[in-house]
């Protein structure tokens, strides 16, 4: 799936180790995956930007797929978006990227837009995959949201509860997701992506995406109250999912554009996997964006 990329495992100043993919000559682009996924799902997307002229940067957020698991705390800290956000500046420094593009799906998202908050110098533009911001969702939450969004809600109930109860059949549970918010459209994932998202959803990833989760619910809506700067001024791109609950549920452009200054953005023909469902034109836009920014 990744001919011609790297495959290393890099421990990074924060302490854990995370599995790394890279490729590619030119302005660096660091691409961070979602839920219940690890960076293959960009593995029909990346080889597309490299062609485009980019050095591709995919990593495992941690948590997730071949990446660190680290213990977890009362206040859900290890998993907050700030401090994956953290790994991840960390991992492009140690590659020698000072600043770079960034492109974010799902929860990767959240971590990209923690990550262009904290780190205005670092992250020359962001684009975000099929989100709103975190705070936005929850508090336009409503019964369409939390049926169609339950595991935000399932996720976040004390350990062990949706631990042992996903653990009970994890490849149902995986599949089952990748089928609801994929709007049925199996083929989009290829067998080999399949296989790794399988072989990666082990009970440790389980438990470590479920406090990413609870995170989110907690120590993530504190950091985002007290963010202080006024709007991201870095220019925003949003692409989400024309069939998808968020195309749905919220005014995604407007909804970004509480939260940063120059954003624009566009929905593409699928569910939630832009990058497995639509790589063509995911691809073309992201190369379109960064292009736009200069090298």
């Amino acid at each position: 799936m990744f001919a011609g990329f790297t495959d290393q495992a890099i421990e990074v100043s924060t302490g854990v180790s995370l599995r790394v993919r890279t490729a590619g000559e030119g302005p660096a682009v660091l691409l961070l995956h979602g839920y219940p996924q690890t960076h293959t799902c960009w593995h029909k997307v990346a080889p597309q930007l490299v062609a485009a002229g980019f050095h591709v940067v995919l990593a495992d957020l941690r948590g997730y797929g071949d990446s660190d698991k680290p213990d977890s705390d009362s206040n859900h800290s290890p998993y907050s978006k700030r401090t994956m956000g953290e790994d991840q500046i960390a991992l492009m420094r140690q590659l020698g990227h000072e600043s770079f593009f960034l492109a974010g799906h799902d929860r990767g998202a959240r971590v990209a837009h923690r990550m262009a908050r904290d780190y205005p110098d670092a992250v020359r533009a962001l684009a975000v995959l099929d989100i709103a911001p975190t705070a936005h969702m929850y508090n336009n939450t409503n019964m369409e949201f939390a049926s169609g969004y339950y595991h935000w809600f399932f996720l976040i109930q004390p350990v062990p509860l949706p631990e042992k109860l996903i653990g009970a059949d994890p490849a149902f549970y995986l599949k089952s997701k990748l089928h609801a918010w994929s709007k049925g459209n199996d083929a989009a994932f290829t067998p080999e992506a399949l296989a790794e998202y399988e072989r990666c959803f082990t009970p440790e990833m389980i438990a470590a995406s479920c406090e990413d989760y609870r995170a989110s619910a907690t120590i993530d809506l504190q950091h985002d109250g007290r963010a202080v700067g006024g709007k991201l001024q870095q220019p925003l791109l949003a692409l989400w999912g024309a069939k998808g609950l968020v195309a749905k549920l919220y005014d995604v452009i407007n909804a970004w554009e509480d939260v940063a200054q120059n954003v624009r953005g566009a929905p593409l023909p699928c569910g939630h996997f832009l990058p497995e469902e639509e790589p063509e034109e995911t691809a073309r836009l992201l190369a379109e964006f960064f292009r736009s920014m200069g090298t």
